[in-house]
């Protein structure tokens, strides 16, 4: 889109220089377009309800009535948010038929209430389950980058990434159980946000798990995700915090743990060179030792709260329409079953030890760093055999999957070098600490930004 951002666009908006229908036109001519991506970015295009509400904003802004200085930036939502009358299929046609919702998602009637347009239900792994964007009912968005090779958008927020990323909007809200914010923001070259998961309620949207989920926007930098994320936590003042200074912040690097492991070089490269930029704007960065991070994977061995949450949810549908799944995903799904209580019950022991631990001793630094991903977009056809299927997804969440685990805040935010393949940047604050990591997180995107 012209704007890059959502401030630029709401400063045109206000000074007469651009209107929500030339917005809202644009976004929908580049879904349209049969070149690009809009046919497997979106699941559904909501073109007109877009133009009626983009006109509405419009007419009340020229009566000195518009709800809020962002009236008419248009976004979009990822298919497992609830909208009045629609039917949320979450990436699925295992619920065709289902009931239409009866209410818009509370995150969503936030958005509308300030004048945001939405343009409709943006793609995602079916029912959330992986990390690599692939989705064999709707097909695959790819990533902007090396479309020649077809590269994966990441997952499970995968359409909402690329929609992004081809201009389709300003913000897609998206959903992060395990990384479905970060890690399609790191393969697409936007910013990703995960809140700490109370922060934003989950009412009217289809859970992976009640536990790890956590609903928040990817868009083109952090002010923007700091805007929507604003109004989607229905804060007083939804706008973007001060960026808070960069000299003297402390940030660790939990260097020898696992999060390192099989690294990609240009991540390597890339990730070295931020921290190097982070250095010379007076940031301390130090490396930290995390044993506990160690833990968390034998914690989630028998399948974590993802597993044996999605089972409860799904076992009646999947019952039902065993042969609508994607094979791959209803397998992480079945695995849920051979939890028993007790399974369950450690799993939230352990998660309760190893956070407090891992509090205690990052309770001095205002945000962890690592790679957000391990790998730049790996070729769609990489892919193809179940065993790379699951190997890939398990190392495209790998870093992410802490965070929610641990249930904090997170951010990814672009740190490669112009022209080259997009890699991640990870912050990861406190429970609770989210308007701070938001504002520290602007500071850091600029000193990156090369």
């Amino acid at each position: 889109m012209e704007f890059r951002s959502i401030e630029a666009a709401a400063t045109a908006l206000e000074a007469g220089t651009a209107t929500a229908k030339e917005l809202a036109e644009e976004a929908l001519a580049r879904i349209a377009d049969t070149d690009g991506e809009g046919s497997r970015a979106f699941i559904a295009v909501q073109a007109e309800q877009a133009r009626a509400a983009a006109g509405a904003m419009d007419a009340l802004r020229r009566a000195g009535r518009a709800p809020s200085r962002w009236a008419g930036i248009p976004i979009s939502v990822k298919d497992l948010y609830d909208q009045a009358g629609v039917t949320s299929l979450a990436g699925s046609v295992a619920l065709r038929g289902a009931a239409p919702a009866a209410a818009t998602a509370p995150a969503v009637q936030r958005l509308e209430r300030a004048g945001f347009v939405v343009l409709g239900r943006t793609n995602m792994v079916e029912f959330a389950f992986s990390g690599l964007g692939v989705n064999p009912h709707y097909g695959t968005p790819l990533s902007p980058w090396d479309r020649r090779t077809g590269r994966l958008p990441g997952g499970s927020s995968s359409g909402a990434a690329v929609a992004v990323a081809d201009g389709m909007g300003l913000a897609g809200l998206g959903s992060d159980t395990g990384g479905s914010c970060r890690i399609p923001a790191a393969l697409c070259g936007l910013v990703g946000w995960k809140p700490t998961a109370r922060r934003v309620p989950l009412e009217g949207t289809v859970p992976l798990s009640q536990t790890l989920d956590s609903l928040g926007p990817i868009a083109n930098t952090v002010a923007c995700c700091a805007v929507i994320d604003g109004w989607m936590a229905g804060e007083a003042d939804p706008a973007a915090p001060p960026p808070a200074p960069l000299a003297g912040a402390r940030f660790a690097v939990p260097r020898g743990t696992y999060l390192f492991d099989g690294v990609e070089a240009a991540v390597g490269r890339a990730f070295e060179a931020a921290l190097d930029a982070l250095r010379a704007a007076g940031a301390v960065i130090e490396d930290l030792d995390l044993p506990e991070l160690a833990e968390i994977p034998r914690a989630n061995a028998k399948g974590g709260y993802a597993a044996s949450e999605a089972w409860a949810w799904h076992a009646p549908l999947v019952a039902r329409a065993r042969d609508s799944y994607d094979p791959r995903i209803l397998a992480r799904i079945e695995r849920g079953g051979t939890m028993s209580a007790a399974d369950y019950l450690t799993l939230q022991r352990e998660r309760a030890r190893i956070t407090a631990r891992i509090d205690a001793r990052t309770a001095s630094y205002d945000a962890l760093l690592c790679p957000t991903s391990a790998l730049t977009p790996p070729a769609l056809s990489e892919v193809a055999e179940v065993a790379e299927y699951d190997r890939i997804n398990l190392l495209l969440l790998r870093n992410t999957a802490v965070g929610n685990f641990l249930d904090r805040c997170s951010i990814s935010i672009p740190c490669q070098e112009p022209g080259t393949a997009p890699v991640g940047l990870m912050l990861t604050g406190a429970n609770g600490a989210d308007r701070a990591l938001l504002a520290l997180a602007q500071s850091v995107e600029a000193a990156i930004r090369r």
